[in-house]
């Protein structure tokens, strides 16, 4: 039997995940990170672990891999794959200090004008001193597939995104050639495409097939969108975790750095979406898990809380509403802690309800289903009433694991199961 695998470098930690030919799970494993994460050295311990414990049978027939890592953590190499400083993470903001040159330079609310986007990271790492031994900049995804396939300098479209390549032409755009930047930006291919097989020394020590395919990987976050099951326009999914993320798969692409939305290509389809400030961070401010199980079941949730929040940890949104001064609003404040969770889960969906409005009426196609993945999945009540207010069908995605993802991934990229993602 034939086998592919998807390793996911996240933000806790590394996960693998190995598929059969009908995408059914056959071995999961986890490296959870330590304090030295930030360091590609710890990077590559983790990969070479994680492919140190999966099933020797399963390692025999491997197929293909792909692997997937934190939207804009980059690195500068040497011309022979080295770290020549130390990495930047996805959140990482010293590229705030070269925004203004961005500004003159990439289109107005272009993607890549955020301090934390991997061309802002990249014009801050030219001023470094190591800076003159770089020869290429990569993603994390470009640099781990490195070290399995040999070949430097290849990236994918959806980590090249925020670099600033044109995902609709498919090529670096004029304004970024034109920065004349010294070193090799990637050569960029579509999310799974196979670029080679393994190192001899690789597929050696770990005993995979000599030609076990290398294929081009992804973000954290698109991995997620595929581990869903989410395939057709109109169909989104939304985290609920921390924060409220909603992805919606559009046939039209739709841009608005105002309030951070931006599309990724998805073969011939585009996946838009933004990220807002509430979620699951501001319930954890007033109760433990335990009480928001216990208390969501004395919720009727075919009923309307009057309570108007908008729940925030600190002052200011950007999605559905863009205002750096927005308020967090948490009065009037009940007595009963029942009513005030009822407000909270109400407010929170009619938040998620208008940044669905809002992508819609930016041109994306109509909601037709939401799937939903985060810890806020598991809560029945707060799905009941998120149906409610969206008026489409909620889901639990079909999995949750971005490794998932990425696996399906790696099998689609050799033709296989291409109905499963797409």
């Amino acid at each position: 039997m034939d086998f592919y695998l998807g390793i996911d470098f996240g933000t806790s930690g590394a996960r693998a995940v190995v598929i059969d030919e009908a995408a059914h799970i056959q071995a999961q494993v986890r490296y959870p990170w330590g304090a030295d994460a930030e360091l590609a050295s710890s990077w590559q311990r983790a990969l070479l672990t994680l492919l140190g414990e999966i099933p020797e049978e399963l390692r025999r027939g491997m197929r293909a891999i792909a692997i997937n890592g934190t939207s804009s953590t980059v690195l500068l190499c040497d011309g022979d794959g080295n770290p020549v400083d130390t990495p930047l993470l996805y959140n990482d903001g010293r590229g705030s200090s070269v925004l203004g040159e961005l500004r003159d330079i990439a289109p107005p609310n272009h993607t890549v004008l955020s301090a934390t986007s991997s061309l802002a990271k990249l014009r801050w790492m030219m001023q470094l001193p190591a800076f003159g031994e770089a020869r290429y900049f990569l993603h994390q995804a470009d640099w781990l597939a490195f070290l399995l396939h040999g070949q430097l300098g290849i990236s994918d479209y959806h980590n090249a995104l925020k670099l600033g390549y044109d995902v609709e032409c498919l090529q670096y755009p004029e304004w970024l050639l034109g920065l004349q930047i010294p070193l090799e930006l990637p050569k960029v291919l579509a999310p799974g495409t196979p670029i080679g097989e393994l190192r001899p020394e690789i597929s050696q020590q770990f005993l995979f097939p000599a030609n076990c395919l290398v294929c081009a990987g992804t973000t954290d976050s698109i991995a997620a969108f595929l581990a869903s099951g989410a395939k057709s326009p109109g169909e989104a999914v939304t985290s609920l975790g921390s924060t409220l993320v909603l992805k919606l798969l559009s046939r039209t692409r739709v841009e608005d750095a105002r309030y951070g939305i931006y599309s990724h290509r998805l073969g011939d389809l585009w996946l838009t979406g933004g990220a807002s400030n509430t979620g699951g961070a501001v319930l954890r401010e007033f109760f433990s898990d335990a009480e928001l199980e216990n208390l969501s079941r004395e919720i009727d949730a075919g009923k309307a809380s009057e309570l108007d929040y908008y729940p925030l940890l600190k002052v200011g949104e950007r999605f559905p509403i863009n205002d750096a001064n927005l308020p967090p609003r948490l009065t009037p404040r009940p007595d009963h802690p029942v009513e005030f969770l009822h407000g909270l889960l109400e407010s929170i969906a009619r938040i998620e309800t208008q940044g669905y409005e809002l992508l819609q009426k930016l041109g994306a196609d109509s909601l037709t289903q939401v799937y939903t993945a985060g810890g806020g999945a598991k809560n029945p009540t707060w799905t009941a009433i998120r149906q409610r207010n969206l008026q489409v069908p909620v889901i639990s995605s079909m999995n949750t694991e971005a490794a998932y993802g990425t696996a399906l991934l790696a099998m689609g990229g050799l033709g296989v199961g291409e109905e499963i993602i797409f």
